[in-house]
């Protein structure tokens, strides 16, 4: 008989961890629950209910807690929960080894990615770090404007923004150190208004008029009153980069709200739809409770102007976390579609396939166990009950007559206290 395999669990910092060894293998499972938003998709698809979704209301509201509770004992270490974890916040490991996107396993297929109109810029990046998953990285490829033109003070000129032009693309701040970007604090970048920063500044003291700004910018919005370079070059420079999207996005279309050359695709995990429930909104508080703003790994919660409290479907991943945190139940989430990768013709295909069903039906189908051997209940023989002898009428009626004849003694208190105190001696 095979040793039963060893299995531990250890916390560090927000990591719960929890391993299995065996013999031949060393299974991780490693869950971030300060990134888990608490969607409880994991809960919901667990084949052997290993996964328990904790009080979100409390912890939508500020209890420090994770909002998924594992228990090892129950756990198959089977991947699911990886699999499909819209936020990343669980990862599998074998033998050290990512296995959260094995070939054989279904995964959620869920993508932001740059396509042709790609000039690059800086917008989605900021975006992305203010309000999304951090996951988008832009590297600029083409030279600054000291190593085409090195600084010389005191060249006189003018240079001007034109703001009507101007979408904040952040080319000419990374180019030159004379333009200043200043950024919005991350309550003020709304779905109303995704651009990341409020203002673009130039310090007059950096620049020397060499009109490069001129030249690399996409919407002609810079106009310089200077003198070029006679060693910079002539032909205007072109904006070269690229754009890198990590593992780490969840799709939740804030860098396509943002792009202004619609330079982005994006393909969601979950279709599906959002909505308030109007009649339980009369005691919200969003300021108060902030609940649904808290969870919401997407920040597709804003409070508009003159109203209570708005969602943006467009940057909603339909992942039910806001539903579960809210206390009024004034929040619906509906899952329509799931994208996943295809479903391998595996032994256990169809456990997958039960489990990608119940993101959306809500229901989860468990395993068929109507296979497994059960022993036949024993069998205890059946005794016949005892016979009842016969009462004899006129003896019964002398014990009763008898009976009545002590009752009186019984019922006096001092008789009884003196015999209770004979047998107590």
């Amino acid at each position: 008989m095979p040793p039963q395999p060893e299995i531990t669990q250890t916390v560090e910092d927000s990591h719960i961890i929890t391993v299995e060894r065996t013999r031949d293998l060393t299974k991780k499972i490693d869950y971030d629950y300060k990134r888990c938003c608490g969607c409880g998709i994991c809960a919901s698809l667990c084949p052997t209910d290993a996964l328990e979704l904790g009080d979100m209301c409390a912890i939508g509201t500020g209890l420090d807690a994770p909002p998924v509770l594992l228990d090892p004992d129950r756990c198959s270490f089977c991947g699911m929960c990886a699999a499909f974890c819209p936020t990343k916040a669980v990862r599998i490991k074998i033998d050290d080894v990512d296995a959260s996107r094995r070939e054989c396993y279904p995964h959620i297929d869920a993508r932001a990615q740059a396509n042709d109109n790609c000039i690059p810029c800086s917008l989605c990046e900021q975006v992305c770090l203010a309000c999304g998953s951090g996951a988008i990285t832009v590297e600029y490829t083409f030279p600054k404007k000291e190593e085409i033109a090195p600084f010389k003070e005191g060249v006189a000129g003018e240079i001007a923004i034109d703001m009507g032009k101007c979408n904040y693309c952040g080319i000419c701040a990374y180019f030159c150190d004379a333009f200043i970007l200043i950024p919005k604090e991350k309550e003020e970048v709304t779905p109303i208004d995704p651009v990341p920063f409020e203002n673009i500044l130039i310090d007059e003291e950096r620049c020397d008029y060499c009109v490069l700004c001129e030249d690399i910018c996409p919407e002609d919005a810079i106009k310089v009153t200077g003198t070029r370079d006679a060693t910079a070059p002539q032909a205007r420079i072109r904006v070269t980069g690229a754009l890198s999207v990590s593992e780490d996005c969840i799709a939740c279309g804030w860098c396509v709200s943002v792009c202004p050359y619609n330079a982005i695709d994006v393909a969601k995990a979950f279709d599906g739809e959002i909505r308030l429930i109007g009649n339980h909104l009369t005691k919200c508080d969003p300021v108060g409770c902030h609940a649904c703003f808290n969870v919401c790994p997407s920040n597709a919660w804003y409070i508009p102007e003159g109203g209570k409290i708005e969602v943006s479907p467009d940057r909603c991943i339909f992942c039910g976390a806001c539903a579960h945190a809210c206390w009024l139940d004034a929040i619906a989430v509906t899952r329509d579609s799931v994208a996943h990768t295809p479903e391998c013709d595996t032994a256990w295909k169809h456990e997958w396939a039960r489990g990608i069903k119940c993101i959306t039906s809500g229901v989860r189908a468990h395993p068929d166990r109507s296979h497994l051997v059960v022993p036949p209940a024993p069998v205890r023989e059946v005794l016949e009950p005892p016979e009842v002898p016969a009462i004899d009428p006129a003896l019964l009626l002398k014990v009763r007559e008898r009976i009545d004849r002590v009752m009186p003694m019984l019922r006096d208190v001092k008789t009884r206290t003196e015999w209770e105190g004979v047998r107590d001696s």
